[in-house]
């Protein structure tokens, strides 16, 4: 397996396939293109993606740890490098540099309920977490996937959801804000559905992601049902820029969101959260 040395230096992928997940919302999946056979990672970490001549943009990592030979990504086309790689075809080159970043403590949880909460395409970088619980369902108590979008068209991964949903071993619930003709849904914000499970805070883990205002509003409740700070973790992918702690766009207080992120326990950045402009 021959990997870069240099971790500013992207390595070649070549696209194997990419799916329309809503209509701003796709999915890449990568093959190394350079000598590398996979490509290992841990649930909750990110990459650096190289659109050529663009730019890069941070991504956590959305598909399964089991299968390091396929690199996936879900991405929202909402500037210019998404934007860029939202146009490529099956054979196109996306430089790569990563894994980058802190992980969903997947093994610390054994043994206990787990909560995950995602909001939107937050979705996404609890993913792999679930992924990796489903592989070891025996090991894990309660599992309830609770799930908020704006609305149903912008649901993803629907198919695996509806798998999930299937399943005796898991809960699975899903809002939206805003109900179309035809949803006989919940409806309302994410945090909403807290109350409607079973939570013995003293062995329960909770796993959120998505916008910040979301996971904010989302800790309080879960606060409300006394699990503790360092019990609750946060993904906070926002504003990284070199993906090493070099470049200090990523600071967020104390910390740097790219080397001591992006999951963090929600006791560590309680305070920041509620900070204006921060």
């Amino acid at each position: 397996m021959t990997v870069a040395l240099n971790p500013m230096i992207p390595e070649p992928f070549r696209v194997q396939h990419i799916r329309r997940e809503t209509h701003d919302t796709f999915t890449l999946e990568l093959r190394p293109d350079n000598g590398r056979i996979d490509f290992p990672f841990a649930p909750g970490q990110f990459n650096m993606l190289y659109a050529h001549g663009i730019g890069e943009v941070p991504i956590s990592i959305s598909g399964d740890p089991g299968v390091p030979e396929t690199l996936t990504h879900t991405l929202r086309s909402v500037g210019a490098v998404t934007g860029s790689l939202s146009g490529l075809k099956k054979g196109d080159r996306v430089g790569v540099r990563g894994p980058f970043g802190s992980t969903w403590p997947a093994d610390a949880s054994m043994g206990n309920d787990l909560i995950i909460i995602a909001g939107g395409i937050g979705l996404a970088p609890l993913r792999p977490l679930i992924y990796r619980m489903l592989q070891e369902r025996d090991r894990y108590g309660r599992v309830a996937i609770l799930y908020g979008t704006r609305s149903p068209n912008d649901i993803l991964y629907r198919d695996e959801l509806e798998a999930w949903r299937a399943r005796f071993d898991l809960d699975v619930s899903i809002t939206v804000d805003q109900a179309l003709s035809g949803w006989r849904g919940s409806i309302g914000v994410v945090s909403t559905l807290i109350g409607r499970i079973h939570i013995e805070s003293t062995r329960t883990v909770a796993f959120l992601c998505g916008p910040e205002v979301m996971m904010r509003f989302t800790a309080v409740e879960l606060r409300k049902h006394d699990v503790p700070t360092d019990r609750i973790f946060l993904s906070m992918e926002r504003n990284m820029k070199c993906g090493i702690g070099l470049c200090g766009h990523c600071q967020y207080g104390p910390a740097f969101v790219c080397k001591d992120g992006p999951v963090f326990p929600y006791g560590r950045i309680q305070s920041w959260l509620s900070r204006r402009e921060v």
